[in-house]
């Protein structure tokens, strides 16, 4: 595809865009910059846009995504309560930003790899089946990147960005070529926020070490 098609697309699918994607996408940027503060708005305002990004995810045939929607819907109330627990005689919070150890990065890897195998199985049989439009080997990426990040930001991991950074990449073109030119350009921002969030998470683990 040439770069005035590109253009041409990406406006087309701009002017097609739906007062929900918009609420979705500006629902998403919005808990990514709570998120990148550490402020626990992420979560409730996270679950405003998996509602949206479901229902979107199921009508682009993006059932990967959808899959990881569902699992943010569950992990945005797990990770809500962890990060409002508080130490009953200093009522501090308990959770703090931390970095991995070396045997943490193998379970996150082992977790990405089970994640990955499972969806893109079921994508391959889903598109042979009902869906010849899915496309199971980047969905399958974008979606286990995604369900990594997102259990490690539940517990306040600096590598969580690291996965988030990867899943803002897959999604881009994903989202695109599916018709949802406004939602890639979510994805852009959002990669722009995973990067700053990165930075700013491993300076708090740093300082914390210090």
């Amino acid at each position: 595809m040439s770069i005035p098609e590109i253009y041409h697309q990406f406006i087309a699918g701009i002017q097609q865009t739906t007062l929900v994607e918009f609420i979705g996408v500006f629902a998403g940027i919005t808990c990514v910059w709570f998120s990148k503060k550490e402020n626990i708005l992420v979560y409730p305002i996270g679950l405003i846009n998996t509602a949206i990004y479901i229902y979107l995810s199921v009508k682009g045939k993006l059932f990967g995504e959808a899959s990881v929607n569902i699992y943010y819907t569950v992990m945005s109330i797990y990770g809500w309560i962890l990060w409002a627990r508080k130490n009953e005689q200093t009522h501090e919070v308990i959770l703090h930003v931390t970095t991995s150890s070396k045997k943490e990065w193998l379970y996150q890897l082992l977790f990405f790899g089970a994640f990955y195998i499972t969806i893109f199985a079921s994508l391959t049989w889903l598109k042979a089946n009902f869906a010849p439009g899915a496309i199971p080997w980047a969905d399958a990426f974008a979606s286990a990147t995604a369900f990594t990040g997102m259990w490690l930001m539940a517990k306040k991991k600096v590598e969580s960005w690291i996965w988030w950074i990867a899943t803002n990449i897959a999604s881009i073109p994903l989202y695109f070529v599916k018709g949802y030119a406004f939602t890639s350009v979510q994805f852009m921002v959002l990669l722009a926020l995973a990067v700053a969030g990165l930075i700013s998470w491993k300076k708090k683990a740093d300082h914390a070490r210090a």
